[in-house]
């Protein structure tokens, strides 16, 4: 007896993506990907046989290692991808792009933590650099700083000690011209030349805001009264529990699970990223 709906759709192995609408990557050692199912991201650390089958080893920015199922159900850029086990000739596949857009250097291993330091501002905004620009930051050997609130950058400035060789880069919460925040940035980095810090910001209230609404389902971020905490009230008005610390920190959460790639966030926000990085990692000129 024929079926009149053709053959059932649920049948194979459905986690699989059609072949035409993948590309086929070797899982070389570095390259981060997202596993399509429970959202854990990491960096290729092994590719093991286990139980009879082959797994892929993922080890997460918190050096946490979980083992998935070679083959299909992963994301690079929000793009499904089949991974392979790597050999000599799948290294000459084309090149592999991260989720800040620039060219993956698969096969290397992060380098030894370079002089200079990202510091931002809140652990919220250290996890959205991590996941959009962390492969770019392990390959340059920059890690990532975070300052409890902008009254800790002068504090943290002189700790430090920038110098040309070993700068420091400062990201900003809401760094608006005439603000308590732009007073205080101007008054900690007039103590050090310019060749040894550079503080950029973002104008949003917060980092959940550098993520496009559109991701979260909602065509602008909402004006919270301000009487209400502002967290909060996103949160609430996302339909999430927003009465504790906690409510929150899972609601950014959700947030940051929407994020694929730079292409989710929004400019003002991405590229001062690119912009301290480049500041960072370009060799210093010169001088006569």
């Amino acid at each position: 007896m024929s079926s009149r709906y053709g053959s059932d759709p649920l049948a194979g192995d459905w986690r699989r993506p059609r072949a035409a609408e993948v590309a086929t990557v070797p899982a070389e050692l570095g390259l981060v990907v997202e596993d399509r199912e429970t959202g854990w991201t990491g960096a290729v650390l092994r590719v093991e046989p286990i139980g009879g089958r082959q797994v892929v080893v993922l080890e997460d920015r918190h050096g946490r290692v979980r083992s998935f199922p070679l083959g299909p159900g992963f994301l690079i850029d929000g793009r499904p991808v089949v991974l392979t086990r790597a050999n000599a000739a799948t290294a000459a596949a084309g090149p592999v792009r991260s989720a800040s857009g620039s060219r993956a250097v698969v096969g290397a291993k992060a380098r030894v933590a370079a002089a200079s330091r990202l510091f931002v501002e809140g652990t919220h905004d250290a996890e959205l650099v991590e996941k959009v620009w962390g492969h770019d930051l392990r390959v340059e050997g920059v890690v990532v700083e975070v300052l409890h609130g902008v009254d800790d950058l002068a504090a943290a400035l002189a700790d430090f000690g920038p110098t040309r060789t070993a700068r420091a880069g400062v990201l900003v919460d809401h760094l608006v011209p005439g603000s308590k925040e732009s007073r205080i940035v101007a008054a900690a980095s007039a103590r050090f030349p310019d060749d040894t810090v550079l503080v950029v910001g973002h104008p949003y209230v917060d980092v959940w805001q550098a993520v496009r609404p559109q991701r979260v389902g909602l065509t602008a971020w909402p004006t919270i009264s301000r009487d209400v905490e502002w967290k909060a009230g996103i949160a609430a008005a996302l339909g999430l529990p927003h009465t504790t610390t906690e409510d929150l920190g899972l609601a950014w959460k959700q947030i940051l699970g929407r994020v694929r790639t730079y292409a989710d966030l929004e400019p003002a926000f991405s590229g001062r990223v690119e912009e301290l990085i480049d500041f960072m990692t370009v060799p210093p000129p010169v001088r006569p």
